[in-house]
């Protein structure tokens, strides 16, 4: 699904821009999306939705082509291990940039803006 910023609900306090239906993302586990021409991987977890910037910090490799285990996406290159609720791999002392994600109903809303976490502190920092 590839999407823009215009397409935030009517009466929106934040610019989200819907990205998935909770149906299909719950079929897949695992999903890639655009907004404004920047891949967003998306995961179903752990009955939570979460999305990171797709392409890994390491090599650029797609996490949406990643493995989901014990609350973690496993990054197909070489195998950074980014925690699902923070982004942060902790072997390397990064961290993957996340978005804030809401869901209303069957609709995935997504927060274009990146978090990052400090790393090593694991509290969310703005960009």
């Amino acid at each position: 699904m590839s999407t823009d910023a215009a397409s935030a609900p009517p009466g929106s306090t934040r610019d989200r821009v819907a990205v998935a239906t909770v149906k299909e993302l719950t079929r897949r586990r695992k999903l890639r999306v655009e907004v404004d021409g920047v891949g967003i991987a998306l995961f179903h977890a752990n009955d939570r939705v979460y999305a990171f910037a797709d392409l890994c910090i390491h090599q650029d490799r797609s996490l949406a082509k990643g493995t989901l285990l014990h609350g973690r996406v496993i990054c197909p290159g070489h195998q950074w291990r980014f925690d699902l609720e923070t982004g942060y791999e902790e072997d390397q002392d990064l961290c993957q940039p996340t978005y804030p994600v809401t869901v209303e109903g069957d609709t995935v809303y997504l927060d274009p803006a990146p978090r990052r976490v400090v790393p090593g502190s694991q509290e969310e920092s703005s960009s």
